[in-house]
This record gives C-alpha cells, structure tokens and sequence, in this order.
C-alpha cells in the first residue's frame, strides 16, 4: 500500500471526527470535503439530510475524490450501486469500510465481480455495536419478565388491579441467536442477572457465560425450554428464516423474543401468528424484512410488541467509536497487518 493511505469520505462525517482519525493514524489522509456530504442530523447520521442534492460541479468533483483515493470511509449515499460504480472507477481502490454492523449484504447487493471481491478489502462496523444492542436485548427481556404491556394498558384505564405474579431473569433462561459480538455481550450481561444461557454455535467453541451450547439445526429442538429468545444474527443466505414457523410453533408459551440482528431471520408472518395465539408472549423488534415496516403491518397494533425504528444502536459515542476502529484498522493495513472485521465474500457477514 505504500506508506500512506488516501481516504474518500462518502459518508457524512464530522470535521472533527475526520481530524479524529488523521490524529489516530497520522499516515491516513482523509479527503473530506463538507460540501460535498449531506448535513448531519443527529450523531452517526450515515445518510444524512435527505433533501441534500449536489450541484453537476460538486458530482463531479466527488467522483474526483473517490477516484483518488485508496480507501473509501462508508458507502457513496448507502447505495450498493454507487458503491460498484466506485470500485469500476477506480483500479487503485483497495479498501472499503462500512458504516453498518452488518455491511456485507451491501457488498453482496452491489453484484461485483470476482476479481472485484479479491482486489477490494471490505470491512465493517461490527463490534462497535455490541453494548447498545445488548442493552435493548436486556431491555426487552426485562419487558417481557415484567409485563410491559399488562402495566401500560393498567395505567390506561387508571386500574390498581390485584397483586400479581412478576417474572426475574435470574429465575430464566434464555436462547441467544448467534454468539458473535453482539450475542456474546448479551451473554456476558444475562450471566451477571443469574440468567441460564443457552447460545447456538456452528464450532461449538466455549463462550463465557454461556451454559450449553447447540446447533443453529437445533433451535426448534430447545426453544420449548426457555423463556426469552434473543436473535443477534446476520442477514445472510444461511440465515434467512432460521427462526421459523416450526421453531415459533416449539416455543414455550409467553416466550418473550428480541431481534437485534436482522429482520430475515425471523419467519415475520409466523411471528405475527405466534404473537396472537400467546406463544410469543412479548417481542422488542429493532429490524424486520422490510424496512421501513410498512405502515399496513399488523406488528403496529398488536399490544405485546415494543417496535424501534432500526435505531437501538445510535448513542451519541457511535460516530467516535467508528473513527477509532477505522483509524486503527488503516494502520493495520500499511503495517501489513490482519484486520479487523473483513467480509466474507461467501456468505457475505
């Protein structure tokens, strides 16, 4: 690579974060021109202001800075397409970072070619999430333990009902989807509650605070023994409706479900049944199959379902946190060093 790395930000990025980086990694030059980015609206906004539009002069001159430069931080608009036309236009382009967790769908989406996928290191976000995301997954199994939806339709109607039964985490046990980042820090905070944790893994590799581990093949086999499931997996091909109507048709009843990973995992229409019927008992959902949720979704009316907008990783320290592992896997790239995060170019995660 040579001893100093060109970047094009395409990604909507603060002056201050980008000098952030330069600070971290003093060989990185970041080639960020504010005029040519959509406003920020709120930290780590990736897409920034959406009325935003670039004059024929400042298109061009993006496309100037993007054939320039050896690395692009984020995707040109979030755009697969745009991020294959980058690649096509540029032969010295070498790296390629991701803003989202889950950034190989993007890769997968932009169709590129095998030589393509070989010449171009593609990286993501993943891990800068982890404690957001398992702090709303442990906010929405306490939910379900404590019965959100029973205590705010008693608080509508102005009722002081009978005494009754609460559930405890520690008395639990609980399912998590995928024990990468994400399902492991879960794993580590349930551990802290006292929770039994069950996790799935394809290697069968201990994970601290994991009690027993299965095989993905296994979910409808032990989803009868627990009380809340948490989905952290990645959209990918293998993944694709794993949580399915026969696993939803296995769960013990008043189960409480959260997804934190990807909308494809989860049968949706089997969901939305299993939330009927009393077999989920409480879902905290932050992604679905389609995003935005269509506003005709029968998950917006159902009582025992809490819906975030695809937002429960946004924490004022996200936008940091990225710069800081951008910053550290560039020098990991001029050292000729293994990075953090790569893609598989396989499946895609």
């Amino acid at each position: 690579m040579g001893d100093r790395l060109r970047v094009a930000v395409v990604t909507p990025l603060t002056d201050e974060l980008c000098d952030l980086v330069s600070l971290l990694e003093p060989r990185v030059e970041m080639l960020c021109e504010q005029d040519l980015l959509p406003p920020v609206r709120y930290p780590a906004d990736h897409h920034g202001d959406p009325t935003f539009t670039r004059t024929s002069a400042q298109e061009r001159r993006f496309a100037e800075l993007i054939a320039e430069a050896d690395a692009l931080y984020g995707l040109p608009g979030e755009d697969p397409a745009a991020l294959r036309h980058a690649i096509e236009a540029n032969p010295r382009l070498r790296w390629v970072h991701t803003m989202a967790a889950g950034g190989g769908a993007s890769v997968k989406a932009a169709a590129l070619s095998a030589e393509q996928l070989e010449r171009v290191t593609f990286t993501t976000s993943a891990g800068v999430h982890g404690g957001p995301l398992a702090e709303y997954a442990l906010f929405g199994l306490l939910a379900g333990a404590k019965n959100l939806p029973r205590l705010q339709a008693d608080a509508t109607r102005h009722l002081w009902p009978d005494r009754w039964l609460m559930g405890q985490l520690r008395e639990q046990t609980v399912l998590v989807v995928g024990l990468g980042g994400i399902g492991s820090e879960v794993a580590r905070l349930l551990a802290a509650f006292g929770t039994r944790v069950i996790g799935t893994s394809r290697r069968g590799e201990p994970v601290d605070g994991v009690a027993e581990l299965v095989h993905p093949s296994e979910l409808a086999d032990v989803v009868g023994r627990v009380d809340g499931i948490v989905v952290t997996l990645p959209g990918t091909t293998a993944t694709k409706g794993l949580v399915s109507a026969d696993v939803l048709a296995a769960v013990k009843p008043g189960a409480t479900l959260v997804n934190v990973g990807r909308g494809t995992v989860v049968d949706e229409e089997a969901l939305v049944q299993a939330l009927r019927d009393g077999r989920i008992g409480f879902a905290a959902l932050d992604v679905f199959t389609e995003e935005p949720l269509d506003p005709a979704s029968p998950l917006w009316d159902l009582p025992n379902v809490v819906i975030s907008p695809h937002n429960a990783t946004l924490t004022p320290a996200e936008g940091r946190r990225i710069a800081e592992l951008f910053a550290d896997n560039a020098g990991r790239l001029l050292d000729g060093r293994p990075m953090r995060n790569v893609v598989d170019t396989v499946e895609f995660y």
